[in-house]
């Protein structure tokens, strides 16, 4: 059966930069192992597949595959497929609702053109901290850096989730981002947490001043050796950000980069709304631009 598909690269405007996602509609019929042959054939850091929702009321549902494996939710997936889906649509301005396993997610659209737009979604889970890790030496080792690299000070390194779990890593400088690699002997025994090694290395230098954090995302095992933007880990983020910054009530907004050392430059917008000194909402925002479409036998 031939099925519409299309790529696009989501946390930037600039085609051949942010992270590449591959999209393919009318997925009725595929099941998880046609699935996962065509993400791995894509090749993709991830790529959704677009259903019929549960719910009337609601866009669409979707699936998200890395080239390995399933994912219940994941932040670049979910600004390209909304941006995606208001394309299809029609365009302009829409609200939107998408099925994930993690739940449904409302989102935001706004194209800029005919093959690009904007799009921001509310967290459906609010992130949490669900396990400690090893000390500086034991994590630096397993990153190919030396302890010095580690910046406590900074964050408190530790694994938090907001749906998909991530180890948080602070390092001091982005000459240290720079050097961070999974070492393989190391990396999944040091780092691996139901059944994977998900690491976020975080830094407060940044490469663009009106940046405030920087960041590498390493997933081997879920056949992602390096991830140029991971929106699920900002969502993870923002828990460990607003309980390490002790934030005042009220809403802040940063911008994290990633994909720098990748050479695809990525920008993902989060904006944190607390009240009580407590984080109550989460949105995660970001470009994205059409890249290629076509159909796919499958």
């Amino acid at each position: 059966m031939r099925r519409r598909f299309i790529t696009l690269d989501v946390f930037t405007r600039r085609r051949f930069a942010g992270n590449p996602l591959g999209m393919v509609f009318e997925s009725e019929g595929l099941d998880t192992d046609a699935m996962q042959t065509i993400a791995r054939e894509i090749g993709h850091p991830e790529t959704v597949f677009v259903l019929p929702p549960q719910d009337p009321g609601h866009k669409a549902a979707m699936r998200i595959f890395t080239p390995a494996s399933e994912l219940p939710f994941a932040g670049h997936p979910t600004v390209g497929a909304a941006v995606g889906l208001a394309r299809a649509s029609g365009g302009g301005r829409q609200g939107l609702v998408i099925e994930e396993k993690v739940g449904p997610v409302s989102c935001v659209a706004q194209m800029h053109d005919s093959d690009s737009g904007y799009a921001e979604f509310k967290l459906p889970q609010l992130p949490e901290r669900v396990g400690d890790l090893p000390d500086a030496a034991t994590m630096a080792a397993a990153l190919s850096l030396t302890a010095a690299d580690i910046d406590a000070t900074a964050y408190p390194p530790s694994r938090w989730s907001a749906g998909v779990a991530f180890s948080m890593v602070p390092v001091r400088s982005l000459e240290a981002a720079a050097r961070a690699k999974p070492d393989p002997a190391l990396f999944d025994k040091v780092f691996a947490f139901g059944g994977h090694a998900m690491v976020y290395v975080i830094c407060a230098e940044t490469a663009n001043a009106a940046h405030q954090v920087h960041a590498r995302m390493f997933a081997p095992s879920r056949g992602i050796a390096e991830d140029p933007a991971t929106g699920s880990a900002v969502a993870a983020f923002a828990g460990l950000y607003t309980t390490s910054k002790r934030l005042a009530d009220g809403t802040h907004n940063l911008i994290i980069e990633q994909g720098y050392e990748m050479g695809r430059p990525s920008e993902m917008r989060l904006s944190l709304k607390v009240g009580g000194g407590v984080l109550r909402e989460a949105l995660i925002g970001g470009d994205a631009v059409v890249v290629s479409e076509g159909v796919i036998e499958a």
